[in-house]
């Protein structure tokens, strides 16, 4: 397995179950840590949109809720599930509440913000809704501030280019 993939990583589910991102395998994906009281909260419509859009295509959001910014991510376990669907809509895998920086980051975060690790981008999340686009052989690419909307125009070309490379279902 590629040392600059995501998918030795695994991750738990909003109900604690452990599933390794080599789930996702041949799909581009954007990984974005989420709160649901944050400024940017509306974002996970925006999100829910993107990937309705995309979904057939083989791409897919993954969704980590982190309170290590403002404490905007009271909620926990199936809390979190149930406040994304009910007011916003979403469908993409949420996981578990993490820790996106400081000395007790997830092991996955600590490798999508760290350039010596993911060989591509060194850019740790400095708020909620920091994005992270992963190619469909699951290699970061590139990561987007909190500010960029997730059907921004600069987002979508850059999926729909991954998606054209062929290396990802069609």
């Amino acid at each position: 397995m590629d040392d600059k993939s995501i998918y030795r990583f695994n991750v738990n589910k909003l109900n604690g179950e452990e599933v390794s991102l080599e789930t996702f395998k041949n799909k581009v994906l954007l990984i974005v840590n989420t709160a649901s009281q944050c400024g940017f909260t509306p974002q996970l419509k925006d999100l829910e949109d993107l990937r309705n859009i995309y979904k057939d295509k083989g791409f897919e959001i993954l969704a980590f809720p982190s309170n290590d910014f403002g404490e905007q991510e009271p909620l926990a376990g199936s809390a979190i599930g149930t406040f994304c669907a009910i007011n916003f809509g979403t469908h993409f895998p949420l996981f578990e509440k993490i820790r996106v920086r400081g000395p007790y980051t997830h092991p996955l975060f600590q490798f999508l913000a760290d350039k010596k690790q993911n060989g591509k981008v060194n850019s740790a999340p400095r708020w909620n809704f920091h994005k992270y686009l992963v190619n469909a052989e699951g290699t970061v690419t590139d990561f987007f501030y909190p500010f960029t909307k997730p059907t921004s125009a600069k987002i979508r070309k850059k999926i729909d280019r991954l998606l054209a490379n062929g290396k990802a279902p069609k």
